[in-house]
């Protein structure tokens, strides 16, 4: 059964006059033509603090993403799963501590240790597996993602990570710039603010990308497997 163009979490912040507007973006999605995974930033930072309530586990390891980025896991494992059979490109970006001042937003920050931004344990990298390091939001932004892409013969990207409202945005959106075709899971994907996440999902799906469920993306996958 074909789900609804607005299917997805923004359904309880977002009314019908609101979606009257958005109309003209209503489309048929879809999971793009030869494909890569883009993981954006599930480094180890995002899981300090354990599976508690973001409020709780930002007062000892800010940044952190709680509950949110732990209910994501299964189903990022997953996905790297299929993708890995399927045989295409898996592609991760992350960063290094903060040592020259070059952040990717104005959020205050403690000190931090380069084991931070190692990718967290549940998703580490294949051999081959390529890692884009980066110092601002967007994955494409001073990188060489793009020739790395382009090198690959990708032509569609299937996006996840964090934070929707952060470097997940800002990356889609270059992607779209590029002009890859791109799909946002909307379980793999997370931010500290629930609004924040809703918002932005919604507004990426309309004007970006193609929000997708896990287990739509999952079957695609799977009927690409080798």
């Amino acid at each position: 059964m074909a789900r609804d163009f607005e299917d997805f979490c923004w359904r309880d912040i977002v009314d019908e006059e609101i979606l009257e507007i958005y109309e003209p973006y209503r489309r048929k999605t879809f999971v793009g033509p030869k494909p890569a995974i883009l993981a954006i930033d599930l480094y180890n930072k995002a899981y300090e603090g354990g599976n508690r309530p973001v409020r709780e586990v930002n007062r000892e390891h800010p940044g952190a993403c709680g509950e949110n980025s732990w209910k994501a896991i299964e189903p990022t494992k997953q996905v790297f799963a299929a993708a890995r059979a399927a045989g295409i490109p898996v592609i991760y970006s992350t960063r290094h501590a903060d040592t020259a001042g070059v952040k990717s937003t104005f959020r205050t920050m403690r000190e931090e240790q380069e084991d931070q931004y190692g990718i967290y344990h549940e998703f580490t990298p294949k051999p081959g597996e390529l890692v884009i390091y980066k110092e601002r939001a967007s994955a494409f932004f001073g990188t060489p993602l793009v020739a790395h892409l382009r090198l690959m013969g990708v032509e569609s990207l299937i996006i996840f990570g964090e934070s929707t409202s952060g470097c997940v945005r800002a990356s889609t959106v270059d992607a779209y710039s590029y002009g890859f075709h791109s799909v946002l899971i909307e379980e793999c994907t997370y931010d500290r603010s629930m609004l924040s996440h809703k918002v932005n999902l919604f507004d990426l799906h309309h004007k970006y990308c193609d929000v997708m469920h896990v287990e739509d993306v999952l079957a695609h996958l799977q009927g690409m497997k080798k």
